[in-house]
């Protein structure tokens, strides 16, 4: 089972305030002991929506694009972690682990959402495809 962990923005992440070195230092400690216990799969911070765009997509077909920054920062992720584990329990018992992502060691929020499986969408030829190219990885 694979999950990410989403690390949502505050308004320090979006003004592009950089992490302290104590924050970037529990983040390694923590990505550490992921990869000890054999279920990183990856990691990473993102840069502030300022440097992000959006494609639009309307009813009738039309895709506009949008350039950032984003007005709603709750709605925006600021980094993410993805592990592989065995159990939703397992997934439950990291992410308590995981440290405030605060720059500010202020109120922060993180989100884990379930990836789907190619098993999840049955058998067809579509899920086939993606088997083949790899799309969606066991």
């Amino acid at each position: 089972m694979r999950f990410i962990i989403l690390v949502k923005a505050t308004k320090d992440s979006e003004a592009g305030v950089m992490p302290p070195e104590s924050l970037m230092d529990e983040m390694a400690a923590y990505h550490e002991q992921l990869a000890k216990a054999g279920v990183l799969v990856d990691g990473a911070g993102l840069q502030r929506s300022a440097r992000g765009w959006r494609i639009q997509y309307s009813k009738n077909g039309q895709k506009s694009f949008v350039d950032g920054p984003f007005p709603e920062t709750k709605e925006l992720v600021a980094g993410y972690t993805v592990i592989k584990v065995e159990s939703r329990e397992e997934a439950i018992e990291w992410t308590r682990r995981f440290p405030n992502p605060s720059i500010d060691g202020g109120e922060a929020q993180i989100e884990v959402r379930e990836y789907f499986e190619l098993e999840d969408f049955g058998d067809s030829a579509a899920v086939e495809r993606h088997r083949k190219i790899g799309t969606i990885k066991p």
